[in-house]
């Protein structure tokens, strides 16, 4: 790894273990704070809230700023407001702590993900943003499970000083090795909201909501899928996760490249049908407890190589407003993980067991690869990018 692009993967580690860490500690914090564990949820979901929140409105307000300083601040949010969970007195607190948390979110991707393609030689732009997302899946494989283990066993405080720890280091880390990048001082307001007039770029918030929306289908309901259809023990769970993290590690790397060979909107569109196929046989197959081992790495795998795609997709769709539009889509992430984790769950409350999600993330996996289908047809240009257009596209 280059070392330009060691802040930028120290913070997808911070905001990977923010984002997914309270999932593990849902009860110890419920039972701590005295609310139910339904209540506790709401903490999930502010955070998802403050990221659609924060992700336009922060891009649009530092727009004039240096990168380099952007992505400083960021990280100081993210580092202050995870600080606050720490010594939150109740409930109520901590709901608000975990909405400003979220705010710095998809303003740190977005602004991270321009910087690393512009950094990157020709022909490398999506594998340098995939660099700074392996801290996201790094998150998944070490982070939460530590984070979790340390909030079951001791505190689910101490959780939250382990991020804060990771997130000063992540600002000492862009002080010192983050080079210094012009701002586009042309770039104004009516630049970056024009992004939100364009067909293309609601397309691609589609595609991301819709089609992401599949992981969450079957991440939310996944354990209960592993101890009720695949029968684990509950204790082999948080280790079976570790397995998809490093599916996500190696899809992230292998998305990457493909659509650096290829290009992002086929390779969005090839991983969102393996997607749904994959979901299908987790819907079929799951009962077999090998089988289910080998489904969990490549649903991990799949869904994360559509991150450095999708957002080159978004990229190249939004010359002039290039940040903002890397931006809405961590906005649409977290839409799809409020989609697919709502939605997942209907038919289990009508009773048709804890495989039934994975069909509910086939559904969107194919509705997501569909409007990729006419992405492709209207929208991607003819002819691949000059290095010139890869250069302005950046700026």
């Amino acid at each position: 790894m280059k070392l330009h692009l060691l802040p930028l993967a120290l913070g997808g580690l911070t905001i990977g273990i923010t984002e997914f860490v309270v999932m593990g500690l849902l009860p110890d914090i419920a039972a701590d704070l005295r609310v139910s564990i339904p209540k506790a949820g709401y903490l999930i979901s502010a955070y998802a809230t403050g990221v659609v929140v924060g992700a336009p409105l922060l891009v649009i307000a530092g727009r004039n700023f240096p990168p380099k300083k952007m992505l400083v601040a960021m990280a100081i949010m993210l580092t202050v407001f995870n600080a606050l969970s720490i010594v939150a007195p109740g409930y109520n607190m901590l709901l608000v702590s975990r909405f400003l948390s979220g705010l710095p979110h998809g303003a740190f991707f977005g602004v991270g993900a321009v910087v690393a393609s512009r950094l990157a030689v020709k022909g490398k732009e999506a594998q340098n943003v995939a660099v700074m997302f392996s801290g996201l899946t790094i998150a998944n494989v070490l982070g939460v499970p530590l984070g979790t283990f340390v909030g079951h066993n001791f505190s689910w405080r101490y959780s939250f000083v382990i991020i804060a720890v990771i997130g000063l280091i992540t600002i000492i880390s862009l002080l010192l090795y983050m080079p210094k990048v012009e701002a586009d001082k042309a770039t104004n307001i009516k630049t970056q909201l024009s992004f939100f007039s364009k067909p293309q770029a609601w397309l691609v918030i589609f595609i991301t909501a819709i089609g992401t929306g599949g992981l969450f289908a079957w991440m939310s309901y996944i354990a209960p899928l592993l101890t009720n259809i695949s029968h684990f023990d509950a204790d082999n769970v948080p280790y079976i996760l570790m397995l998809a993290g490093v599916g996500m590690v190696a899809g992230n790397l292998a998305g990457a490249r493909l659509a650096d060979r290829f290009s992002p909107s086929h390779t969005v569109f090839a991983m969102l049908i393996g997607m749904a196929a994959i979901l299908t046989g987790v819907f079929f197959l799951s009962g077999n407890q090998y089988v289910s081992l080998g489904l969990v790495f490549l649903t991990g795998f799949v869904a994360f190589a559509l991150i450095a795609p999708v957002q080159m997709m978004m990229i190249q769709s939004a010359k002039g407003a290039e940040m903002i539009a890397s931006a809405a889509i961590q906005a649409s992430f977290n839409i799809g993980n409020a989609l697919g984790a709502y939605l997942g769950g209907l038919p289990i409350d009508k009773g048709y067991g804890f495989a039934s999600p994975n069909l509910v993330g086939v559904g969107m996996a194919l509705l997501g690869a569909a409007v990729t289908v006419v992405f492709i047809k209207t929208v991607t240009p003819a002819e691949p990018l000059t290095a010139e257009q890869k250069r302005a596209i950046a700026h």
